[in-house]
């Protein structure tokens, strides 16, 4: 452990749209923000090629831009943007303790947390490899489904978000193939029947994902086995959602933070406080309803505005 300790105003963990957000309104309130940007700087947004639903981007932008340019923008204001990501924290006292990167030991007045979630994949090295191209592997149906309208996908999952990604796919593309790796639906009832009505929705159950198969560029299909039979098939596709969850970044907060029964951040409704006095969230960290950048980026200005007003109560 350092032997120095610094002292922070306004500690934003995590970049992203709410993370940037948030350095934006502290900065410009002269609360000299200090922001370690984690181990993905600009977070999930970075994976995202296109963005065409922020507003104010006419011609859309791509995800790794956009994160830039708000970074760019905390910056322009004062904000403090550094590279490391938290490893250890103790909001047990008065002080709000953070240690970066197991070395650096911060005492701050404020917190914000904006460490956000992680979508969880199945692991295909083709499923990664077309992620990573931008071909046509997607973790959001809403940021991308519009990509894909009047052609054919593919969505894995079995829960009611994935049931309710298949139906907003539904709405857009010529034909949905949900894949169901086991024998039954975790959705809830009134989810599940609501695909199973949908006419343009083909519901695979007892289904694993093999291979996702392109050119090398672009998914041209997507591999699949029936467990129930050992057949292998190929179902033609142009896009392949993968909706099996997401988990928050949320661990080093546990002992301190409360956190609901899958991990994401619990905050007093209607604010970005947490059960922590002086200690903020924004973003996917609590989020697991919208998931979206303009959603982010609103409670990043609303932790932001918290975080001044509590200062300003300890004058």
């Amino acid at each position: 452990m350092s032997d120095t300790i610094e002292k922070i105003k306004c500690l934003i963990i995590g970049s992203g749209p709410a993370g940037y957000t948030a350095a934006i309104y502290a900065a410009r309130a002269n609360m000299n923000p200090v922001l370690y940007q984690g181990m993905q700087p600009g977070g999930q947004l970075t994976t995202t090629n296109e963005v065409e639903n922020f507003p104010g981007y006419v011609d859309g932008v791509t995800g790794p831009e956009m994160m830039i340019q708000l970074q760019d923008q905390a910056k322009r204001f004062g904000a403090d943007i550094r590279d490391g990501w938290a490893t250890k924290v103790d909001f047990s006292g008065g002080i709000h303790k953070v240690w970066i990167n197991d070395s650096i030991e911060l005492h701050c007045e404020t917190v914000i947390i904006s460490t956000g979630a992680s979508a969880k994949y199945l692991g295909l090295p083709s499923e990664q490899h077309y992620l990573n191209m931008g071909g046509g592997v997607s973790a959001c149906a809403v940021c991308d489904g519009f990509f894909y309208r009047n052609q054919e996908v593919v969505i894995v999952g079995a829960g009611d978000s994935a049931c309710e990604e298949a139906h907003y796919l539904s709405k857009l593309c010529k034909k949905v193939t949900m894949l169901v790796r086991s024998e039954k639906f975790r959705a809830s009832k009134i989810m599940e029947e609501r695909v199973r009505k949908t006419e343009n929705i083909e519901i695979l159950m007892n289904h694993d994902t093999l291979e996702v198969v392109g050119d090398n560029q672009v998914v041209h299909a997507i591999k699949a086995l029936n467990k129930t039979t050992g057949e292998v098939i190929e179902i033609p596709a142009t896009g392949f959602f993968v909706a099996i969850g997401h988990k928050p970044n949320t661990d080093i907060f546990k002992d301190y933070i409360t956190l609901d029964e899958t991990g994401y951040i619990v905050n007093t409704p209607g604010t970005s406080k947490t059960n922590v006095d002086g200690v903020f969230v924004a973003g996917d960290a609590a989020d697991h309803v919208y998931r979206q950048a303009i959603t982010a980026a609103g409670t990043g200005c609303m932790a932001a505005l918290d975080a001044e007003r509590y200062l300003a109560s300890k004058e």
